[in-house]
């Protein structure tokens, strides 16, 4: 097969210099082509009502919808939509907790063919709800009506509260669905806001294209079908948990919505899907029912995936919000590499060296994405997508690629290695450092479970290893076995519990001012201390 090489210069946005020469390594960055089921998210998930309207679509807090139900409510709301003067292509902001509601104000949303914004409001801070909003030039806003004092509006922007709309039952049973007829594959279906290097969220352009790509066709579908239950355990604001909400609607299985205990909803789960970080919190042994677990959003602890894939088939996957939810997955069967596992149907990876070359088996790169998988760009920042987003010279025909920051290289067989991400590369005493190779080194250790390594200053590196029974020197002389000396941490604290943030992943602030505590205890001629969540 032949491939093109592109310069340096074609990635910053000219004119692709475009070489043909033989390579026969990208073989490797193609996923099959396979036909996603249905065009739209929505219309798999009223196909679902159709063929079982009595079916249970969610459960949550000891209350039930059926997908007949959760069909007949998003009409209603639809309706109320275009009542509201919301048309397709709009943005709806749905600002609520984890509820049965919540599921209808997706539902609705896609039916009029607007896209959604998900924020939990309990754990969002106004302001940035409010930077959202303005972003977004959001007019309507669902939400629900003990969160609505929450919401800061102004004077144009119009407040609906889910609760009072489904309360008022005032449609036939036999409504025929909603539904835009502009709707098509590259309408928005929503937009997710993540971390942005002002402080201020970025929001990413999700279309049905590249929803249904990786929720309807397999591996990304995870075996879902009616009579499984499928947690919903995610932020909503995470790209994630599309995966299990919409993945789970669209395939006729139960979605399992959690309350404040994650571990009670992972129990009665046949199909999870978790952050690395929000899995180590769970017991497996108290998981029996469990059959798919799909990890993504952090590198995986060996330790950790040969624990959960014992019993169930395991998913290593792998992508940033750019790429919808993920855009490589490795079946891992509990022995052999633990990586990211090859590129999903319809989309493509590419490993490139710093002049734009394609790289070879063993050969480290940063990967760009292609194919079905990369989304539409960022909401309202032209200069970022132009940054991020470049044309795509291996596929051409006008498609897109995206440089996700991450490092990886081949393997002979064609699977791709996590090595972790170009921003994870930091300068100790002059030499350049990989974090999670570190904490991978430390994870070696027999009594070490997680590790998560961290910059302390310029001359030193901190690392933090769990559970608090580690053995700490163990994990040191792991470290200095497989890394040069400058790799070693300066400090290693065992720690009872790895924090999280609100998304399910390491809370990397929180840790970083827990070693400087320690430094201060241990400047100020303290006793040395165990650091505790």
């Amino acid at each position: 097969m032949q491939a093109f090489a592109i310069s340096s210069r074609s990635l910053r946005g000219f004119a692709p210099e475009v070489t043909v020469e033989p390579n026969p390594w990208q073989r490797f960055g193609r996923g099959p082509q396979v036909a996603p089921e249905a065009p739209l998210i929505h219309r798999a998930i009223e196909a679902q009502a159709v063929e079982r309207p009595e079916a249970v679509a969610a459960q949550h807090q000891g209350q039930s919808i059926t997908y007949g139900e959760l069909n007949r409510q998003a009409n209603r709301l639809a309706t109320t939509l275009l009542e509201h003067g919301v048309f397709p292509g709009d943005h709806v902001a749905l600002f609520v907790e984890r509820s049965i509601p919540m599921l209808v104000g997706m539902l609705a949303v896609l039916k009029v063919g607007a896209a959604y914004i998900p924020q939990h409001v309990s754990i969002t801070p106004a302001a940035q709800l409010r930077h959202i909003m303005t972003v977004a030039r959001v007019r309507v806003v669902l939400t629900l009506s003990e969160l609505a004092q929450a919401i800061p509006l102004d004077s144009e922007q119009q407040c609906i509260h889910l609760d009072e709309v489904i309360r008022a039952d005032t449609v036939a049973e036999d409504e025929l669905n909603i539904g835009s007829a502009t709707s098509s594959a590259d309408s928005l279906c929503f937009v997710l806001f993540t971390s942005g290097t002002t402080g201020l969220p970025n929001g990413v352009r999700v279309t049905q294209r590249n929803l249904c790509n990786i929720l309807l066709t397999s591996p990304g579908d995870l075996g879902m079908r009616p009579g499984l239950k499928v947690g919903q355990i995610l932020n909503i604001a995470f790209d994630m948990a599309a995966w299990e909400v919409l993945g789970c609607l669209a395939h006729g299985a139960t979605l399992l919505i959690r309350g404040k205990d994650i571990a009670q909803t992972a129990e009665h789960c046949d199909v999870l899907i978790a952050t690395p970080s929000i899995l180590a919190t769970l017991d497996p042994a108290r998981c029996t029912q469990v059959k798919v677990v799909a990890l993504a959003g952090e590198p995986c602890p060996q330790p950790l995936a040969d624990r959960w894939a014992k019993f169930c088939t395991f998913y290593n996957a792998c992508g940033p919000t750019e790429t919808t939810i993920v855009n490589t997955m490795q079946h891992y069967r509990g022995s052999g590499a633990l990586t990211i596992g090859k590129p999903t149907p319809n989309n493509t990876v590419y490993v490139l060296d710093e002049a734009g070359q394609l790289c070879g088996p063993g050969e480290q790169g940063e990967m760009w994405a292609g194919g079905d998988c990369v989304t539409a760009g960022y909401l309202g920042n032209a200069q970022l997508t132009r940054e991020r987003y470049q044309p795509d010279p291996f596929l051409g025909q006008g498609r897109m690629m995206f440089r996700t920051r991450d490092l990886g290289r081949w393997t002979a067989d064609g699977e791709l290695e996590h090595l972790g991400r170009v921003d994870d590369q930091v300068k100790v005493r002059g030499f350049r450092v990989e974090l999670d190779a570190v904490s991978a080194a430390l994870e070696s250790a027999p009594t070490c479970e997680r590790a998560v390594t961290l910059k302390l200053d310029s001359r030193h590196l901190v690392a933090f290893v769990y559970p608090a029974s580690t053995d700490v020197d163990a994990a040191r002389a792991c470290c200095e076995a497989r890394l040069a000396y400058y790799c070693v941490p300066s400090l290693i604290l065992a720690v009872d519990e790895i924090p999280l943030t609100s998304r399910g992943k390491v809370d990397k602030r929180l840790l970083l001012e827990w070693a400087v505590a320690h430094q201060a205890e241990q400047t100020d001629g303290g006793q040395p201390v165990r650091v505790q969540a």
